[in-house]
């Protein structure tokens, strides 16, 4: 078996044979140079052919335009226009070939659904918003499907999607039915969800409508479900909309469940994704004014600081700098330094961070131990001393950081500085060797 895909990739390669398996025998055959795609040498499955007279596989070339490719691959020509004519006849040929080969276990390949226009978008976009302004689900459930169908069939017809401003029409469906009944409309309104996930980034009137209250409200019943796909849709939505539009988190402060439903999206396993942007959605929250007011204390009261620490012990550079941020900014209020100072995990995670992540997540340590040392509490700087601290402040003021770093790292430092010599700490050259990630 391992030698029969070598020479598949071999012949493949060559763009001369295609080896094929009929039962327990192997076969042979050489495909016909016109029926393969210049770009991949694979049979094409849906021909057409551009401005210069090449025929090439739908799929290869669109992929060539996408990456923002302006010739014919073949001629390198530039192209006077992106238009691709299917050709026909090559792939009725292809077909029939393929029937002849059936024997060789050739299997005849489908005939190509007519590709989605610009048109069809826009009239399903009108169809879909007559349908939430009267209320009718059943049928706005149809199109949901119809475009989910769409999407499913190439990357092409996903970019048209995106491009003529279904996302709008969906996010504004979602408001809609949101606002009506979301037992009855919780099927549509998973599917509008599910959807809107890649249409990300979704344009200022389509994020209006999906932060209104009655949005939020539905997101956070579904992030408290159990379908782990739908949850990471809606954090990740929730992420892009408080990462561009803080005013949001004015319609949250009256949602009592949410807070609730961040936790357990942290508290799932083996998800960094799901954990990366629930981080991402507490630190927008709380880098806000009223946001900080509101759920500082809910989220403290809910155990974030544990779980933020315990996502730390193993976590990527990613979801290091989101959950070093979130302890930032809990560290700005004295319940959260107090927290701090009472975990375990707390200095000697931080200390450990320090020049392994990366620029900002040093940032983050650094700030969140001097907001926890200063404010008339030295415990917090004296464990820092003893897990070896000092030296790596040093080592601080020689690389490149922020000003807000290094004088942070300055103070700490002359503060440790009375204390060094009364206790056993690291010696400075177990950091001898000390490489920087960054």
């Amino acid at each position: 078996m391992a030698l029969f895909w070598k020479r598949l990739r071999a012949s493949r390669l060559a763009g001369k044979k295609l080896i094929l398996s009929n039962q327990s025998s192997l076969k042979e055959l050489t495909i016909p140079s016109d029926f393969r795609c210049p770009i991949s040498l694979d049979l094409m499955k849906d021909p057409v052919t551009l401005s210069t007279g090449i025929t090439y596989d739908r799929e290869s070339i669109e992929k060539w335009l996408r990456d923002g490719n302006q010739t014919c691959p073949v001629t390198n020509q530039v192209l006077e226009n992106f238009d691709q004519t299917p050709n026909h006849m090559i792939r009725r040929m292809i077909q029939d070939w393929c029937v002849e080969n059936r024997a060789h276990g050739v299997e005849r390949i489908p005939t190509p659904r007519t590709p989605i226009t610009s048109f069809d978008i826009m009239e399903i976009c009108s169809k879909m918003m007559a349908s939430a302004s009267e209320g009718d689900g059943r049928r706005c459930f149809d199109l949901v499907e119809k475009i989910n169908v769409w999407a499913k069939e190439s990357e092409h017809n996903k970019c048209l999607i995106k491009d003529n401003g279904l996302g709008y029409v969906l996010a504004a469906s979602f408001e809609s039915f949101s606002s009506l009944s979301f037992e009855k409309h919780e099927d549509l309104l998973k599917k509008i969800m599910l959807l809107l996930t890649w249409m990300s980034p979704l344009g200022i009137e389509g994020r209006s409508k999906l932060g209104s209250t009655q949005s939020l409200h539905c997101m956070t019943r579904l992030l408290s479900g159990d379908d782990l796909l739908l949850k990471k849709s809606c954090v990740i939505t929730l992420k892009e909309l408080l990462s561009t539009d803080e005013t949001h988190v004015n319609a949250l402060i009256n949602i009592d469940a949410f807070p609730e439903a961040l936790i357990n999206l942290i508290n799932i396993p083996e998800s960094v994704l799901v954990k990366k942007s629930s981080f991402s959605v507490i630190f927008h929250i709380l880098s806000t004014q009223i946001g900080r007011e509101k759920f500082t204390s809910r989220f403290l009261d809910l155990g974030i600081i544990g779980l933020t620490l315990e996502a730390l012990v193993e976590a990527d550079k990613g979801l290091s700098e989101m959950a070093l941020g979130v302890l930032d900014r809990f560290s700005d209020s004295n319940l959260g330094r107090e927290r701090l100072r009472n975990h375990v995990l707390s200095v000697p995670l931080l200390v450990k961070k320090i020049l392994r992540v990366s620029s900002l997540a040093t940032g983050f340590c650094i700030s969140v131990l001097w907001k926890m040392s200063f404010n008339g509490n030295e415990s917090a700087l004296v464990e820092a001393l003893h897990v070896g601290a000092f030296q790596k402040l040093l080592l601080m003021l020689q690389v490149n950081c922020g000003e807000e770093t290094k004088m942070k790292a300055t103070e700490m430092l002359k503060m440790m500085n009375q204390y060094k010599n009364k206790l056993d700490c690291f010696d400075s050259e177990h950091y001898k060797y000390l490489m920087k990630s960054y």
